[in-house]
């Protein structure tokens, strides 16, 4: 399981809520300041973070539609194990459309991708925190 399961609380999913905002800001502020260097560049960046946020708030949308219904406690697993794997592919079909189709540079696009995925694992134990 990712750090995503972690998200769902008593409080109905505001942690997963806040943390979506944080990378959102993470990899557009990113994008700003790779624009200093060239359009591609800041694009690129764009894309990395998009690569990794988007599968991020599919998951958690996926997740609370599933999380109104009464499940049996087995069915709770599978649908983890589905959202996760949907994840995974719309990631990976991200990467390539990025790299392949729209020539982005590696460097700002992998700097963006990790950076908010980076996000993902420090921001719940500070959200969680506070």
């Amino acid at each position: 399981m990712s750090v995503s399961y972690s998200l769902y609380d008593k409080n109905g999913g505001k942690v997963a809520r806040k943390l979506l905002i944080l990378q959102l800001l993470t990899f557009v502020l990113l994008s700003a300041a790779f624009g200093v260097k060239s359009l591609l560049w800041s694009t690129s960046a764009l894309m990395g973070g998009l690569a990794a946020w988007l599968p991020n708030a599919l998951f958690m949308l996926y997740a609370w539609r599933h999380q109104a219904q009464t499940t049996v406690s087995g069915r709770v697993a599978w649908s983890f194990a589905i959202g996760e794997a949907l994840k995974v592919l719309v990631t990976i079909t991200l990467l390539v459309m990025a790299l392949g189709l729209f020539k982005a540079a590696f460097t700002p696009l992998g700097l963006a991708y990790l950076t908010v995925l980076i996000t993902q694992i420090v921001a719940p134990a500070v959200l969680n925190r506070s």
